[in-house]
């Protein structure tokens, strides 16, 4: 599967932007698609999940209540919508894919995006 990310940028405290991911090449409704992150130093983390097939999602409890993962399945495509942004969530952004069930099952995402960068002041 191919993941193409697209919405990063630099934002304020407090403000909000919009990741898309876009998924071709393996049948977009049998997989989960997630996001998660790398900051500088740090290791890579997950932020959200989502189920294409039944839509379940799964968050880390710091982003609870501030992202909303989200899908268009006619458009292949996840959305991470992230409101009411902290310094804190200033990373790459990654966007990543794995067949079947057990969306959060993060170890098990097998296909990576090439990133996008979520600046957060």
């Amino acid at each position: 599967v191919q993941l193409v990310e697209s919405g990063g940028g630099s934002v304020q405290a407090g403000g909000s932007l919009r990741l898309s991911c876009v998924a071709t090449g393996y049948p977009y409704d049998r997989q989960c698609i997630a996001w998660f992150r790398q900051a500088p130093g740090k290791e890579r983390e997950d932020v959200a999940g989502i189920s294409t097939i039944a839509g379940n999602t799964y968050y880390r409890d710091s982003v609870k209540g501030r992202f909303t993962i989200s899908r268009d399945n006619a458009k292949n495509t996840v959305y991470l919508q992230m409101d009411a942004l902290k310094p804190e969530d200033t990373a790459v952004y990654y966007c990543a894919a794995k067949e079947g069930y057990g969306c959060n099952r993060w170890s098990a995402y097998n296909s990576w995006g090439q990133g996008t960068q979520v600046t957060v002041s």
